[in-house]
């Protein structure tokens, strides 16, 4: 049997264009000599579709479209496609997770999704009912496929943090005795996925005795960014495909000719990079936008964002504004000018020095003076921010937000300043996991990787004056984060404790960690949920990011 694996990018709720890509895939298929052609969970939709599911007249159209594919199938190679089942009863919810055959006599149900996950970034109960029992389809040559939709997979404790409570979905499998199992999923990346995916596959393969194929998703939708990375795993857990990372692609599987090859490792900070690239390619061109703007300040923060958006958009289609003040250093302003072309983005430069001071004037009747301290800091923010805004929305580009995860948690932004955007492309990045990247990308071992996305092949990108010095947001004399942070490899080991591991203060404090730092870093991460809620959306990187996954209340003990 010849499988194809169609690992595909669809666009959220275009139910239309994601059936014409879905049957380009088959085409494709067919002039390789496929039997089977596989697409992700609920290809026809996107995922996460949220409250589109809840609009009728897109169910309607999704039957429309099934019977278009059914007419439009030319040969006898069979199809599975992920969709949303309506239920023949007025209960909410009035949908399940599933898949459908669809072939030349016409397309019908197989398969419902078991576990419905509901944490993180998950909401499938809102929308969803479970399946209730194994699935197990019979094709008219006789073999016996098993079918399970992503987190059915998700089954063993050993190796996850927590399971959804429900049945094992391979469990059921085992006395049905497939030959091969299928797990079709929409599985957002983050940094811990890709190992945990293929352990998962390789330990239901073994309980199954037979071969089982992985096919994910890709592509940025909002914030979630899903870097594919499908593949088969033999019985025994070894490899016999494997499909790229953030890459659109078909692959055959043939299953009487399959052999074992060494699974791809990509390093871990060139997967980081493709992942970001991949979420503000899909997010300015899902959103319809050409073209993207940012902040450039000299610092390490907006010049990695400056990589990635060139590399995401090409460089032509990428300009940057610089705002000095009267506290920005020559060294700041060089740096920015030298980033720029290098990697040959558009620059204007807007000083700000007369516009602070006709803030200052205006606002000295009111406060009964000049404004000082974090309120003139904040005044320059805002200022910057504005200009941002009023030449973004000119020229119709995305704006793009500069900050980082270790800003983004103790407050260490402005609202309706430097947060201004429309993406917050490195706002789940720690401070010190950017200094690490930036490093890989002024490295020899990022070229290949550099050369593929189109950047410059040779020498620096980020720079080492970047690299190297200390971070500031020069918004006084001499100013240093320092002064107001402490040392981010201590401000993110914290951190990561509280947000995406939720260790308990008590226990950073029994472990060692000095009380009243483990206290002010608690307590500027409680103060700054107002701010977090008005950000910009942040691309997901993490297990635990800044977005929808995270639900804290803003006024609360």
């Amino acid at each position: 049997m010849h499988v194809a694996l169609a690992q595909l990018n669809p666009l959220v709720g275009d139910l239309q264009g994601n059936a014409d890509r879905i049957l380009a895939a088959v085409r494709e298929a067919e002039a390789q000599a496929a039997d089977l052609v596989l697409t992700p969970e609920l290809s026809l939709w996107g995922y996460p579709p949220r409250d589109l599911l809840l609009q009728p007249a897109r169910i309607a159209q999704q039957q429309r479209i099934l019977q278009q594919l059914v007419n439009q199938l030319t040969s006898s190679i069979t199809l599975l496609v992920g969709v949303a089942l309506a239920t023949d009863d007025n209960r909410a919810p009035a949908l399940q997770n599933g898949i459908v055959l669809v072939n030349r006599l016409g397309w019908r149900p197989v398969a419902r999704k078991q576990l419905l996950p509901s944490y993180d970034v998950f909401d499938e109960r809102r929308y969803f009912r479970p399946g209730d029992g194994p699935c197990v389809l019979k094709l008219p040559g006789g073999q016996r496929l098993g079918l399970t939709i992503c987190e059915d997979l998700w089954v063993e404790d050993a190796l996850q943090q927590q399971r959804v409570a429900g049945p094992d979905p391979i469990a059921q499998l085992i006395p049905e005795r497939p030959e091969l199992v299928i797990n079709l999923a929409a599985s957002p990346f983050d940094a811990d996925k890709p190992a945990l995916r293929q352990q998962l596959a390789s330990q239901a393969a073994s309980r199954l005795n037979c071969p089982l194929i992985y096919l994910n998703q890709i592509g940025g939708n909002d914030e979630l960014v899903f870097d594919g990375g499908s593949f088969v795993v033999a019985p025994g857990g070894a490899v016999q495909l494997q499909m790229d990372h953030c890459r659109e692609q078909i692959a055959i599987w043939d299953s009487s000719a399959a052999k074992t090859q060494a699974a791809e490792s990509p390093d871990c900070l060139e997967r980081l990079f493709r992942v970001l690239v991949l979420g503000v390619r899909d997010y300015a061109r899902k959103c319809g936008f050409k073209t993207a703007l940012l902040g450039l300040s000299g610092g390490i923060d907006s010049a990695l964002v400056a990589v990635v958006a060139a590399a995401a958009l090409g460089a032509e289609q990428v300009s940057t504004l610089l705002m000095p003040s009267p506290w920005s250093s020559a060294g700041s302003i060089d740096d920015a000018m030298a980033l720029a072309d290098r990697l040959g983005l558009a620059t204007n430069t807007m000083p700000i020095a007369e516009l602070m001071q006709s803030y200052t004037d205006a606002l000295k009747p009111a406060l009964g003076g000049e404004p000082d301290g974090v309120t003139a800091e904040n005044l320059q923010s805002r200022i910057r921010g504005s200009l941002l805004m009023a030449m973004a929305n000119q020229e119709g580009q995305l704006l793009l937000t500069t900050g980082n995860k270790s800003e983004l948690a103790v407050g260490y932004c402005t609202l309706y300043g430097d947060m201004n955007g429309g993406l917050a492309v490195i706002g789940d990045l720690y401070k010190t996991s950017v200094f690490s990247l930036c490093a890989w990308l002024d490295s020899d071992a990022a070229l290949p990787c550099r050369l593929d996305l189109g950047l410059p092949e040779r020498g620096e990108l980020v720079g080492e004056t970047i690299r190297r010095k200390p971070p500031s947001a020069e918004l006084r004399p001499d100013q240093k984060d320092s002064d107001s942070l402490p040392d981010y490899a201590v401000l993110d080991a914290l951190l990561k404790a509280l947000v995406q591991d939720r260790t308990p203060p008590e226990d950073l404090i029994h472990d060692g960690h000095d009380p009243a730092l483990v206290k002010r870093v608690e307590g500027l991460l409680k103060r700054a949920e107002f701010k977090r809620r008005q950000a910009a959306p942040v691309l997901k990187v993490t297990p635990q990011a800044f977005g929808s996954g995270w639900r804290l209340p803003i006024a609360a003990f």
